[in-house]
């Protein structure tokens, strides 16, 4: 039998898919890397976003007809937040739920034999140390913890990942120490908020990180996001585990909005000037750190002073990287409730938003033209050349060079999205 997977989302849902393909390896099920070869096809959805949602139902849907005689399985989020909206794009498909990745041999196999399956629920079961297919042996992703301790109303992501559940930090080494022996050259430890890791368990993010980036080897450790409200009460160990050589300068903390107002509404738990804090505090101790921030433009409680005050907060704390959402109502999210701003405000504001963010991290990236910079070759260029990663998690260009070693560039160029270099001899 031969399986197709095809993941969408996040870094934790990408793993979720490494997750399945290696428990179906273990079993004897070819995982092949083109649809028209395989038996079955898994479709690993993310709901987080309203276009995201509507690409993958559009896929569903014309997977079913361009392949009708295949077998098909849907995991991923959706599974749990939209099961009847998924029920009616495909009404013949089977269901892995995120919390049932250890039943896909008999999901697939079952399926592949006619049957119609639906695991769906949660489960303590621990993610880590578990067979694996990754498709780059440089990058390894370790998923260090999943749910959340958050009530933000308008996620839907939580509904389908549940309660914090935190995996011991003795198997989350053992994982790394394995990757980084069989060539890895950089861990992601990566949640839905890393931030909260340990707080069901007693252990600690900080700890953990040490524990990770102490291990012998040349590779570096990226952390993933982190929720302003859980770093407050272990920010000094955690700049202090950041400044690890091995660690990245990397630091992905969501802000959402400018004003304490639609904060509250959001019920983010956190306020500016408790922000303002965090971030003062790792630049203070780490000057070179790479901020990366998300904004929710136009939340439905949002007025034009709370959106000057979000401009102004980006122009304050000038994150070299931005992402930027156009609020969209979300199956369950509690703000799904209240009434959207009008839409010739929310894409004049989006617009707004999206000038500013280029102009800011270009800025920000352009500091960094003419200087010498020591990278890591982590991947193949998608347009030829490779792909390279500061001390500070900012993407290089380069020609020339070798996967999985560290290089000394020249920076050559700068764009809001990478640099382009050249190697530095002496």
């Amino acid at each position: 039998m031969k399986v197709y997977i095809e993941s969408y989302g996040c870094t934790f849902n990408k793993a979720d898919g490494q997750i399945i393909a290696g428990n179906l390896q273990e079993n004897n099920i070819d995982i092949v890397d083109s649809m028209e070869e395989a038996d079955v096809i898994i479709v690993n959805t993310c709901y987080v976003k309203l276009p995201t949602e509507n690409k993958v139902v559009y896929r569903i849907q014309k997977l079913q007809e361009k392949f009708p005689d295949k077998k098909i399985i849907i995991g991923g989020c959706m599974v749990e937040i939209d099961p009847e909206k998924l029920d009616k794009v495909g009404p013949n498909c089977s269901w892995i739920g995120p919390h049932q990745l250890n039943k896909a041999t008999e999901i697939v196999t079952g399926t592949y034999c006619g049957e119609l399956i639906r695991e769906t629920g949660f489960s303590k079961e621990s993610k880590v140390g578990v067979p694996k297919l990754v498709d780059d042996s440089l990058i390894h992703i370790i998923q260090i913890c999943e749910g959340c301790l958050g009530a933000c109303t308008f996620c839907c992501t939580r509904f389908a990942r549940g309660p914090l559940n935190s995996y011991p930090i003795a198997d989350i080494k053992a994982e790394a120490k394995k990757a980084i022996e069989n060539g890895a050259c950089e861990i992601q430890l990566t949640a839905q908020d890393t931030a909260a890791f340990g707080r069901d368990s007693g252990e600690k993010l900080s700890d953990l990180i040490k524990e990770v980036a102490n291990l012998d080897g040349d590779f570096r450790v990226r952390v993933g996001m982190m929720h302003p409200k859980n770093i407050l009460n272990d920010v000094d160990d955690i700049i202090d585990a950041m400044k690890h050589p091995k660690v990245y300068n990397f630091i992905h903390l969501p802000v959402q909005s400018g004003s304490d107002k639609v904060l509250s509404d959001m019920n983010r738990g956190h306020t500016i000037d408790q922000y303002l804090d965090i971030v003062s505090k790792f630049k203070n101790e780490i000057p070179d750190m790479t901020l990366a921030v998300d904004i929710i433009v136009g939340y439905p409680s949002e007025n034009d002073d709370d959106f000057d005050l979000t401009v102004r907060l980006l122009e304050n704390i000038k994150p070299s990287l931005i992402h930027l959402s156009k609020y969209q109502h979300r199956k369950g999210a509690i703000s799904s409730s209240l009434r959207e701003i009008p839409p010739e405000t929310m894409k004049k504001r989006s617009k707004f938003l999206s000038e500013i963010k280029s102009k800011i991290t270009e800025e920000e990236n352009r500091e960094l033209v003419g200087t010498i910079q020591n990278v890591l070759v982590v991947e193949k260029g998608s347009k030829g050349g490779f792909i390279a990663k500061t001390n500070s998690y900012i993407p290089v260009i380069i020609d020339d060079v070798k996967l999985g070693t560290f290089v000394d560039v020249i920076i050559t160029e700068a764009t809001a999205t990478y640099l382009k270099s050249e190697l530095y001899e002496e």
